[in-house]
């Protein structure tokens, strides 16, 4: 009896189990083939020619950031690697070319001395010519980023499926129009959109913070740190198009967190380049690629996309992930700690 007991238990258990399995395989697979969707989007790198042939402006822009950062930034490290750093080796030697390697060196303090104005030179190199060329073409990629969203953005509303280019005049006059109607709202939009800048300002910094900190978590830290990295890149490239398309801050948040395994497929090729190179280089090749990755998400039609495996299972997601949780509890404590301050500036005002 109790052998019969225990075969019944086991088969229940089995039969329980059986739906939770092929479940966890939908989902896996589901999971799976939103990856694949979103690492297809983000290497449709020929949106960014459609684009640049429609848009001069657009074409000047991703020249700019190539000639910046490809040419000037990344062959500066070339010739410092390749030229400067060997010829002040051969200048300056740092070890005794002896004929009997049992001999001893008898000019080990020069060799020193050679070798401490060695690293000093090119450590004057870094400080006087890669930081400040760093901070500068930083900024300045910043500002084209955002020229070159807007501008592609425009090619792909302007044009759509049609080969036909209009001229630059009426370009840039649509590009107006649409500035004028950005800051031709009411004042309660006004600061609604002031509002959720900040927020969205704090939010990817506390979030930036967070994936600095998991790079430290012995084992699973470069796993966990390339994954956050990856969805922390996939937000910034759509966040342009979702700017400038109006889409409010938590819709955003709720779509990528909703849509988790798109956008961490879509992430992924940005953030190879960051753990292929030296910190130097990637940060060159990361300026060189984003803008890229920015094309190609403002041509990616993600909803559409990720509709389609929910068509196919019936409307079953893969569920939210809250991907921004840590972020948005701190953020979400900071502003409270600034609104708590002006409120009690203002009263000891009123009271003033």
């Amino acid at each position: 009896m109790r052998l019969v007991g225990i075969c019944l238990v086991s088969s229940c258990m089995m039969e329980s189990m059986g739906p939770l399995a092929e479940r966890g395989r939908s989902k896996s697979k589901q999971a799976l083939l939103l990856w694949v969707d979103g690492v297809r989007e983000a290497c449709c790198l020929h949106r960014v020619i459609i684009y640049s042939l429609r848009s001069k402006q657009l074409a000047i822009r991703t020249g700019q950031c190539f000639l910046l950062n490809g040419f000037i930034f990344l062959g500066s490290i070339f010739v410092l690697k390749s030229v400067i750093i060997p010829a002040l080796e051969w200048i300056l030697p740092g070890h005794c070319r002896q004929i009997n390697s049992r001999q001893s060196c008898s000019f080990s303090s020069i060799l020193e001395l050679y070798r401490f104005l060695r690293v000093g030179l090119v450590q004057l190199f870094y400080v006087f010519w890669f930081y400040p060329l760093y901070i500068f073409s930083l900024i300045l990629s910043n500002i084209w980023y955002n020229d070159i969203a807007k501008y592609g953005f425009f090619a792909l509303e302007n044009y759509g499926a049609h080969d036909t280019k209009l001229s630059d005049q009426k370009e840039s006059q649509t590009l107006q129009n649409t500035v004028h109607r950005e800051y031709s709202t009411d004042l309660e939009g006004v600061m609604i959109s002031i509002a959720e800048q900040l927020y969205s300002v704090l939010l990817l910094t506390f979030f930036f913070m967070e994936v600095y900190v998991t790079g430290f978590i012995p084992y699973m830290g470069k796993a966990l740190n390339f994954m956050l990295l990856s969805w922390l890149y996939a937000y910034y490239c759509f966040e342009y198009k979702w700017n400038l398309s109006g889409l409010s801050l938590d819709k955003r948040l709720d779509f990528f967190e909703t849509n988790w395994a798109f956008f961490a497929g879509f992430g992924n090729p940005c953030v190879l380049a960051i753990f292929l190179f030296s910190p130097l280089v990637s940060c060159g090749a990361m300026a060189i690629l984003f803008p890229l990755f920015v094309l190609t998400a403002t041509g990616s039609e993600a909803d559409k996309i990720v509709a389609l495996p929910r068509r196919k299972w019936r409307g079953a997601g893969l569920g939210r992930i809250p991907i921004f949780f840590i972020a948005d509890y701190m953020s979400m404590r900071v502003l409270k700690l600034f609104s708590l301050k002006s409120r009690q500036q203002m009263k000891e005002n009123k009271t003033l």
